[in-house]
């Protein structure tokens, strides 16, 4: 096979060229086509049953989490000034196309009991501008004495009053989303700056926009820093600006063709497939160093350069092969969640990091072949410098300390696995936002004036038509409201008894002390003022809260921001509490909303993750035993790989980072690419093996100076690659930074100094007759590629020598 395909690329080169500009003119089109992704991410599956039990609650009642929130601190706001300023904005914002309603305290509503109709009008409050102190103290004093609003819209002990602005359905899932917040935040910005008010957003619609806002910005910018910093690296380690160039054109056209297999696959960016170009981008630089490295090692050691071309291309190649497919194996494994975000990114990634392999197998030797032959510069780092020193310093210790490498080892991995029993699996609705972040302070700043923002939505269904207007059930529902308003996290709830209290108080032309629910008496004769259900051309106060038959109803709350372990305890706790009130025989009481569907599918996901890591090791030890053979040196080579996911893991453990969708994810991308140093040691310990009449001391140290210049060299590379994370403004994506670092270095380590102990000390009982006979040969020294019936003239050196490399 190798040598068929040696000769296929340095005989097709033109026409190679030719085919991989072509597609990748085309990869470019349909990149610039490739588009956001503006919706929720769904972690359930579409037929879990709290994923159905929330799309009918959509269908039912609308979209929950349409609200943006926008807070102000002004004790001011019932001044003339600002508050005609405030109605001036609420009116404007409400104008603007997109926006279905906007709520205020310059923008508020009240039932106004209409004896002549014998029906409650529902009217604002401030029907026109005020035009003078005197108005809007009265007005004040009415919004103040409606408690449906107290804690609401406004609170009173802090000063604090909040404008709602509910998006159109049509418009929350959209890209022309963007816009418009960024047309409503332009116009409340301008309030804030004449009034010297700080402005606070929050909302789910707002925070989602601002977070793939942020996706976008932060693509281009660690595509740039990815390639910035490769390139700086490639130069520092080979002292060329050439093989910096190839290099980059490899990673940058691999990255043209990762963003046009998203738009060819219909996928969009999110914050997973936006990290798959700087990853490709990092993973390309692995495999040209690799490439590279060999390259120049045989040029330099015979002088010939079509055979170290050739060699470059059926020897690395082959163990690139190997290593790129445990890499895109870790990746794969993700497709098994049944996770939409995460099926699209193991799909993208781990075809787009095979597409990468080609790419750089393809045109590095390629372009090479068009060059001169390299100098004496080129091959410097080969020589006595700092890399050779340290590896020298290694062996050292390998063969005299092995017994410390044991014990250093055994510590570390002993509290790795104490971090381990530290370890929580916790998540938030809005969780990678970094809690320096303006976005993360403002929702704070609502949760302590208004409880939260994170939509939770309780359903009751009572089986029978106008059941919810029963008074028995109306009490069960202030009963259970009751329930809700002890625990902390929750904000004051919204529902059909609010419209009941209001209404009672309206007929008592707006005594605050009849905000309450009516006796038996009371009950029908008020009601009969509310407008009903069915109207075509009215709107009923009652629309947004029951159906049409009036059997179901939903109760709405805001919860803080709180960790799916809250979320779970709280509904756990409350579980009981509702079957108390609402007997399961006769009622169907559901807790829905975006909170729950998150907390679900967290701990769905996680599960799904944890599956997934353990497939990806399945399918890496079997690729390892297609290359191995032999049991032991598959145990001897998972060792050097699994001691930095403990490692991770422990860190975690001790740094509070918990187990959660954006960290658990960590494992098998860092396990897929750390395995591949392992092996291209321990492929070359086999041949060196073969080389030198199976002596283990001489084959281990021949295999370990010979790979750790590459081992170290892609090493240095991949931590700069992925610590450029680290200044994500995304917690999750910042973790991906700080882990993966972490986990390649011990993982480098680990196949520097334990892997080659552990066979010297292991000595021959770690070979077997299985390890000298594999299925699959990665380097086959033995025979060399013959190249007939083709002659590259400008491939001879200047001085060949006459060996059957002259012709090819």
């Amino acid at each position: 096979m190798w040598q068929f395909l040696v000769r296929l690329i340095l005989r097709n080169r033109p026409l190679i060229l030719i085919i991989i500009s072509l597609i990748t003119i085309f990869m470019a089109y349909k990149g610039s086509q490739v588009k956001m992704s503006y919706e929720m991410a769904r972690m359930l599956p579409k037929d879990n049953q709290y994923n159905i039990d929330y799309d009918n609650f959509k269908k039912q009642f609308g979209q929950d989490g349409s609200v943006i929130f926008v807070a102000i601190q002004d004790p001011d706001l019932f001044t003339l000034e600002h508050f005609n300023d405030w109605y001036d904005l609420s009116n404007e914002v409400h104008g603007l196309s997109g926006v279905e309603e906007v709520l205020s305290v310059a923008r508020i509503y009240n039932l106004t009991r209409n004896d002549s109709l014998k029906k409650f009008d529902f009217l604002a409050i401030v029907p026109e501008k005020p035009k003078n102190q005197q108005v809007i103290d009265s007005v004040k004093n009415v919004i103040y004495s409606l408690e449906l609003y107290n804690d609401r819209l406004f609170n009173k002990e802090t000063n604090v009053s909040l404008m709602m602005i509910t998006l159109s359905k049509e418009i929350i899932n959209s890209k022309a989303r963007i816009p418009l917040i960024k047309d409503v935040k332009n116009k409340i910005d301008v309030f804030g700056e004449t009034h010297d008010v700080e402005i606070h957003y929050s909302g789910l619609p707002y925070i989602r926009t601002v977070t793939s806002k942020k996706i976008q910005n932060e693509l281009l910018f660690f595509v740039f820093l990815s390639l910035v910093i490769a390139s700086i690296l490639l130069f520092i380690l080979f002292r060329t600006g050439r093989a910096v160039l190839f290099a980059m054109i490899v990673v940058i056209v691999a990255v043209i063709w990762a963003l046009g297999f998203i738009v060819l696959l219909g996928y969009k960016i999110t914050i997973l497939t936006g990290i798959i170009p700087p990853l490709i981008i990092v993973i390309g630089v692995e495999n040209s160093i690799f490439l590279l490295n060999k390259y120049l090692s045989e040029y330099r050691e015979h002088g010939n350069k079509i055979k170290a071309l050739s060699r470059m291309i059926s020897r690395i190649g082959n163990a690139n092969l190997l290593t790129n497919s445990t890499t895109a194996a870790g990746f794969a494994a993700f497709i098994i969640t049944s996770n939409e975000l995460l099926i699209e990114f193991g799909i993208v990634a781990s075809i787009n990091i095979l597409i990468t392999y080609l790419l750089s197998l393809f045109v590095l030797p390629i372009l090479f072949s068009f060059f001169p032959v390299p100098s004496q510069k080129h091959m410097k780092h080969f020589e006595k410098g700092l890399i050779s020193r340290i590896i020298d310093h290694v062996t050292q210790i390998v063969l005299t300390r092995r017994k410390v490498i044991y014990i250093i080892t055994i510590v570390f991995v002993s509290g790795g696995i104490v971090g381990i029993t530290l370890l929580r699996t916790t998540g938030n609705v809005v969780d990678d936002i970094s809690k320096k972040e303006k976005l993360y302070k403002d929702m704070i700043f609502l949760e302590q004036n208004f409880k939260g923002v994170m939509p939770l939505e309780i359903t009751v269904d009572t089986r029978k038509k106008n059941g919810i207007m029963k008074l028995s059930t109306l009490r069960k529902l202030d009963q259970l409201q009751d329930t809700l308003a002890i625990y902390p996290e929750f904000s004051k709830p919204v529902s059909v008894v609010e419209v009941v209290k209001s209404a009672k108080q309206a007929f008592y032309r707006g005594n605050p002390k009849m905000y309450e629910m009516p006796n038996s008496q009371e009950k029908n004769f008020i009601l009969s003022y509310v407008p009903q259900l069915g109207d075509k051309n009215k709107k009923s106060i009652l629309d947004s809260f029951v159906d049409s038959t009036f059997s179901k109803t939903r109760i709405s709350i805001q919860m803080a921001n709180i960790g799916t372990n809250d979320i779970e305890r709280i509904l756990s706790d409350l579980k009981p509490k509702v079957d108390s009130i609402f007997p399961p025989g006769k009622f169907e009481v559901l807790m829905t909303g975006t909170s729950v569907v998150f907390l679900k599918g967290t701990d769905y996901l996680v599960k799904n993750l944890f599956m997934s890591l353990t497939l990806a090791i399945i399918i890496i030890t079997l690729l390892m035993a297609l290359i191995f053979s032999s049991v032991r040196m598959i145990i001897i080579s998972l060792v050097p790989n699994i001691i930095p996911q403990i490692m991770t893991a422990g860190m975690m453990g001790y740094f509070g980072i918990s187990i959660k969708p954006s960290t658990i994810l960590i494992f098998s991308i860092a396990l897929g690419i750390s395995v591949d140093n392992t092996i291209h040691f321990l492929s070359r310990y086999r041949l060196q093996l073969k080389y030198n009449n199976w002596k283990i001391k001489v084959s281990v140290l021949a295999a370990l100076k010979e790979t750790a210049y590459s081992m170290i060299y892609s090493a240095i590379v991949l931590f700069f690659g992925f610590f450029i994370f680290t200044l994500s403004s995304f917690g999750g994506t910042e973790a991906l930074g700080y882990l993966v670092s972490f986990t390649l270095v011990v993982a480098l380590f680990s196949n520097l100094f334990v892997l080659p102990s552990l066979l010297l000390t292991l000595d021959k009982r770690a070979i077997t007759k299985s390890f000298k006979e594999p299925h699959m040969e990665v380097f086959d020294e033995e025979e060399d590629i013959e190249l007939d019936e083709l002659v590259v003239e400008e491939l001879i050196p200047k001085e060949p020598k006459p060996d059957k490399y002259t012709k090819i």
